[in-house]
């Protein structure tokens, strides 16, 4: 019986994980239309976005620091404001926080379609990197192992520096690759989109998949 808290804890984590997931694709959705659109900008990756500051800063032709700088505000401040939003359970702030997120997203969709020039691609910059920062505030607040859902960095790190337990119930190996293969689809699935159609299409379709998670996460009322 003492097992029993931990264990239900565990669980609760464990369903966690393909919303989670499908949050990671997202991020590698969004950055990909902010790579090939928006300029040579991060706005989910912020340790990418400091070297381009830093290669803008340099001189660097391509890269500008207004624009990293611009990204890296508006995630702090997305970060900043998602820490700060109340939700218990877990699933009510995961809710809470891709609702919002599915907002931000659909707003830069709008201007993506609507306008054009810089004025159009600071606006996205903002609304979605205002998102992510939210986002990854969350996934930290929730701590689910190897859940970061925008950076991959120190996932891979653990794939090669922790021994393998494939067969373990919760498998830190199998989040680690599920991670990377939900960031890389991602990424894929964005480029293709915003290369082959258009951007609009592409941020449509992490608005859609932001407020899938945002119903399925909405805790289910006690019988």
């Amino acid at each position: 019986m003492a097992d029993d808290p931990a264990r239900k804890a565990h669980d609760e984590q464990a369903a966690l994980v393909p919303l989670l997931l499908a949050m990671t694709v997202v991020t590698g959705a969004v950055d990909a239309v902010s790579i090939l659109r928006l300029g040579r900008v991060f706005v989910a990756n912020m340790t990418g976005n400091i070297a381009f500051l830093g290669f803008a800063a340099a001189g660097a032709p391509g890269f500008s620091v207004p624009a990293s700088l611009v990204a890296l505000g508006a995630f702090l401040a997305g970060a900043g404001i998602g820490s700060r939003i109340p939700g218990s359970p877990s699933r009510r702030l995961l809710s809470r926080i891709t609702g919002a997120e599915a907002v931000l997203c659909a707003a830069a969709t709008v201007v993506s379609v609507a306008s054009a020039g810089t004025a159009a691609r600071y606006a996205m910059t903002v609304l979605l990197a205002v998102a992510m920062g939210a986002q990854n505030a969350t996934a930290r607040k929730m701590a689910v192992p190897d859940m970061t859902t925008t950076v991959l960095t120190l996932t891979l790190t653990g794939l090669v520096a922790d021994r393998p337990d494939l067969g373990k119930r919760g498998s830190h190996t199998v989040r680690r690759l599920g991670a990377v293969a939900a960031m890389l689809t991602g990424a894929v699935a964005g480029a293709l989109v915003v290369l082959n159609t258009s951007t609009g299409w592409a941020l449509g379709g992490a608005t859609a998949v932001l407020a899938a998670v945002a119903v399925v996460a909405r805790p289910r009322p006690r019988p």
